[in-house]
């Protein structure tokens, strides 16, 4: 998920709904384990698209046992991302808010000044899933996905902070963990990169911000992804109540 160059607003609805879908996610509550009995493993189904919108395919059962990917696997994963039909549509939206805010004034208004933002904003998500989920992966020997916990004897709380903490914990291919080399120089180029078509927003302060933004959306975008399985099935259920 890549807003960062389109302002800070997204970014805050984004937070927003992360926040609201974890809580509501939480009610649903997995039955609890009996005292000194460790709770089973349920087997986890993953969704391609969070809300039918936001991109699922990094996402793996954290429960499961460890099977590396590879280099092809991890530039298949960045191409779903990049180029799945919701992409082309969030792009869109993101550009949309970009272009009310007016951001890069040179970019103009109306019907132009909106194209110039829409293949910018399709631009960052491209540039960006490519960079963290299969260029650096594949040169540093990490996994891009997202190793979901789920209700496995975790609270909320602990999958919440989990989820925040995968943009600096990553798993290697070797099934161990370390700092999460890709995110952080996989954004970075990106960011640099960027410069390249937003001519405003050359300079030392702004690249970092853009970077620090773009690490938080993709932390919360971990949040959605982690609690997507409670809040669908909360809403089975409330369905299937229903007289």
């Amino acid at each position: 998920m890549r807003m960062v160059f389109i302002g800070k607003s997204a970014v805050l609805c984004t937070l927003a709904a992360a926040f609201s879908i974890a809580a509501y996610g939480q009610e649903s509550g997995a039955p609890a384990a009996a005292p000194g009995e460790a709770p089973a493993a349920p087997a986890v189904e993953i969704d391609k698209r969070v809300f039918g919108v936001l991109p699922n395919y990094r996402v793996a059962d954290g429960n499961a046992p460890f099977s590396p990917i590879t280099t092809r696997q991890k530039f298949v994963i960045g191409a779903k991302d990049s180029f799945d039909k919701p992409v082309f549509l969030l792009a869109g939206f993101y550009a949309g808010l970009a272009h009310l805010q007016n951001s890069n004034p040179s970019f103009g208004q109306g019907a132009k000044g909106f194209g110039n933002r829409y293949v910018r904003s399709l631009g960052d998500t491209i540039i960006g899933n490519f960079m963290t989920e299969a260029v650096f992966p594949s040169l540093l020997k990490e996994d891009p996905r997202y190793y979901m916990l789920g209700q496995n004897g975790k609270t909320g709380k602990q999958r919440f902070f989990y989820a925040l903490s995968r943009v600096m914990v990553t798993k290697t291919d070797s099934g161990g963990s370390r700092f999460n080399f890709s995110e952080v120089l996989g954004n970075g180029v990106s960011v640099a990169a960027s410069n390249l078509y937003y001519p405003e927003s050359r300079t030392y302060s702004a690249n970092l911000s853009k970077l620090a933004l773009q690490i938080g959306t993709d932390a919360i975008s971990n949040v959605l992804k982690e609690f997507w399985p409670d809040v669908k099935q909360r809403m089975q259920k409330k369905k299937a109540a229903k007289p």
